[in-house]
């Protein structure tokens, strides 16, 4: 795995720092927003770690473009495993979070990764949810089938020697939206490949055959084993995601908050003033006072 660590403008290797972990969505890398938000953090005292999920970025691991969400969750832990090897950490202030279906890993990776002590997802999407039911839940029972056969038919073809299946996580071009096109995939196309985000190590591919993985995953399965430690929610008023926060708010226990940045869209909250400038100051209290 490859990873970035953000230091604060006066580190000192002879003290001990409190960290954050940071998760890139489904489609990103560290050098985006998960980058982005690792900094921040790193200005306001922290160590921030970015890193690459397993077979995608700059990680390693093969096939290339696997994005299994179990593997993704273990990376988080491996990220613990890292951090506190190094002597300026203290392993007793491990944060979590993530960004999107990072935030969905993080808060899975939280309810049985008793080293973090606190976690925080921005725009949190629960890919188990919507590969299940399709986004905003609109699948048909039919559909909802569908996929998983389609998904076996291809594993068989695949396992008889055709190539692989790569599909994208959003349009490639606006020629591909339709009516039907939600909000959230138009702004994820302009994010990641336009000259606002794209960036060379963010290909836009899955494999196709993750889909059954992707099912039988459920980010919010055992939320409220993360009491008594806190949980963070942060979502705009205007994303059209808003509905996984207010499924994970309330399968949680309490200590939990769901922080609403106004007037903001799911991928605002990535890189848009004032909207990062909001949520970062939010991040920067909530673990301040999680981390003590």
């Amino acid at each position: 795995m490859a990873g970035e660590i953000h230091f604060p403008a006066d580190f000192d290797p002879h003290k001990k720092y409190p960290s954050v972990i940071v998760s890139h969505p489904g489609n990103g890398v560290k050098e985006q927003v998960a980058g982005l938000y690792a900094g921040k953090l790193a200005d306001n005292g922290f160590i921030g770690f970015a890193f690459d999920a397993s077979y995608q970025g700059e990680s390693e691991g093969m096939p290339r473009y696997l994005d299994d969400p179990f593997n993704r969750v273990e990376d988080i832990r491996c990220a613990v495993d890292y951090l506190v090897t190094l002597p300026y950490i203290d392993e007793d202030r491990i944060g979590a979070m993530g960004i999107c279906a990072g935030g969905g890993y993080a808060i899975a990776a939280t309810q049985t990764e008793l080293r973090i002590q606190a976690v925080a997802g921005i725009s949190t999407w629960d890919v188990g949810d919507s590969q299940r039911n399709g986004f905003a839940l609109r699948w048909t029972d039919e559909q909802k089938k569908q996929i998983l056969l389609d998904v076996a038919a291809q594993r068989t073809r695949e396992a008889r020697g055709v190539e692989p299946l790569l599909v994208g996580y959003v349009p490639n071009s606006p020629e591909e939206f339709t009516e039907d096109t939600p909000v959230i995939q138009k702004e994820a196309y302009e994010y990641y490949c336009t000259p606002r985000a794209s960036h060379p190590n963010s290909h836009n591919k899955f494999l196709f055959t993750c889909n059954d993985r992707f099912i039988s995953f459920d980010a919010f399965a055992h939320i409220e084993t993360i009491a008594p430690r806190p949980l963070l929610l942060i979502i705009g008023s205007e994303a059209d995601t808003i509905y996984f926060t207010d499924t994970a708010y309330e399968k949680a226990n309490e200590p939990k908050e769901v922080y609403t940045i106004h007037g903001a869209t799911h991928v605002d909250l990535y890189d848009k003033s004032p909207y990062v400038e909001q949520v970062t100051e939010k991040l920067t209290d909530f673990f301040t006072k999680a981390l003590q």
